[in-house]
């Protein structure tokens, strides 16, 4: 009994084997039967294709559709004037010696047949530095339709040229080129277009902006032919446009040039005497300007002309050397006063009187020897009289003498005039300064805002 079970399930189980082998048979056949017919289709094509001629070479003009989508933007250098893009660059052209006939319409390939096949020679006009990535593998992407149609994408990070210029810096803003064409071909062998039917042929992904200190505002795309000695070329274009963000120079350049006039200012509600103080005020501002003056520049490509930044800096920098030369004068006409003041008192203080008792009394020493004198009383009340007059004179010009220390002691008029003239000239310096540059049309018109999408 136990045989005939184990009989009947070996039977069940290889009648199970034969239909599962039976059922995956036909597939297994397909699936050779199609890349036997893809491989017999691409050896086919490729069978006496010349890939050193461009496709309707002698017949029609070649279109290479082109877009590309920015999945990184930035960083942007001010000092070389240059930016970063990581981008997936998109060409489309139609050769029609790779038509063919099979049961898929599109064959996704990798990126071992573009080196068999022709492609665009593309180039980057403005770019300093290219790479392709390469890793793991190349990141090509070709795809090829059965109407000839060919999709070739790379994965590239180029680094292009910006042109800036900063007269308006840190209130500035930019419009970054990429430029692209054939290097080769000109325009009446191969032209370019951008994509039809894509909404926008250039798009930035959502959170692909890389920058600190600029905000991306807007982007556009333009076409323009070129003449050369050696023919018309075509020229796609895209603008990046970018605005500064201000925040950072406020807290690093603005506000300390802000604080160091202010303090400048302090020095002319001190007492004029105090040299030391007023001296160590005037110096230390001075050398602070000059100190902020450099680290400003520092950031900035050498250019020969004067930005806004560099405005603010030369005004603040006359306002705080301004104080130092008002104390200076200050201090010269205060010691001039002093010493004229005093010099005059002692002209005119009257001359100075012996005192009467002590001539009365020399007499009466000499002649306390040998002569008998009897005093006179009304002539010793008269000579006492005359010495307490004469004292109180004396008393009364060594008060007029020191009327001048007070003088001395008071406040100047040109501290008083500059406590509300260089605060007021300094406000209006700042209310017209920033209504002029922050209120400015940029230099790039024509963008509108939020105009930075992605699909």
């Amino acid at each position: 009994m136990t045989r005939f079970v184990l009989s009947l399930l070996l039977l069940c189980g290889c009648q199970n084997s034969l239909c599962l082998s039976s059922s995956e048979a036909p597939k297994e056949a397909a699936a050779n039967d199609n890349s036997t017919v893809f491989t017999r289709i691409l050896d086919g094509l490729l069978d006496g294709y010349d890939n050193r001629l461009r496709p309707g070479l002698g017949e029609n003009v070649t279109e290479i559709q082109t877009n590309i989508f920015v999945t990184s933007f930035g960083p942007v250098s001010d000092t070389e004037m240059e930016y970063t893009i990581d981008v997936f660059f998109r060409q489309t052209w139609k050769d029609e010696r790779l038509c063919f006939k099979g049961p898929m319409e599109m064959l996704p390939l990798n990126n071992l047949l573009a080196s068999n096949i022709w492609t665009p020679d593309t180039f980057f006009l403005n770019g300093k530095k290219s790479i392709a990535h390469n890793m793991t593998t190349p990141n090509k992407l070709l795809r090829l339709k059965d109407d000839g149609t060919l999709l070739y994408t790379m994965r590239l990070t180029i680094s292009a040229e910006c042109p800036m210029q900063l007269e308006d810096f840190p209130m500035d803003a930019h419009a970054c080129p990429l430029k692209f064409g054939s290097y080769a071909y000109p325009v009446s062998e191969v032209v370019y277009t951008w994509t039809e039917g894509a909404s926008k042929p250039v798009m930035v992904a959502e959170d692909g902006s890389r920058l600190n200190q600029y905000l991306l505002i807007g982007l556009t795309s333009s076409t323009e032919n070129i003449h050369t000695s050696r023919g018309q070329y075509t020229v796609m274009m895209a603008h990046f446009y970018l605005k500064r963000k201000i925040g950072y120079f406020v807290i690093q350049t603005y506000m300390p040039c802000f604080m160091t006039v202010i303090l400048s200012q302090v020095s002319f509600w001190l007492n004029r005497e105090s040299v030391p103080a007023r001296t160590v005020f005037g110096v230390t501002t001075v050398l602070t300007m000059t100190t902020l003056s450099i680290s400003a520049r520092n950031s900035l490509p050498k250019v020969a002309y004067a930005t806004a930044m560099d405005w603010f800096i030369a005004v603040c920098y006359a306002f705080v050397f301004s104080a130092l030369i008002e104390f200076a004068t200050v201090n010269y006409f205060t010691k001039r006063s002093w010493a004229w003041d005093g010099k005059k008192a002692l002209e005119a203080q009257p001359p100075k009187k012996r005192d009467p008792m002590v001539l009365s009394k020399k007499p009466n020493n000499v002649c306390s020897a040998g002569v008998n004198y009897t005093p006179n009383l009304t002539k010793d009340v008269s000579i006492s009289t005359i010495s307490n007059t004469t004292s109180v004179q004396l008393r009364a010009s060594e008060t007029k003498m020191a009327d001048p220390k007070k003088t001395y002691n008071s406040v100047s008029k040109i501290d008083k005039m500059s406590r509300i003239v260089f605060p007021v000239l300094f406000g209006t310096f700042n209310l017209v300064y920033w209504a002029t540059y922050l209120n400015r049309v940029p230099l790039v018109e024509g963008v509108v805002e939020g105009v930075v999408t992605s699909t």
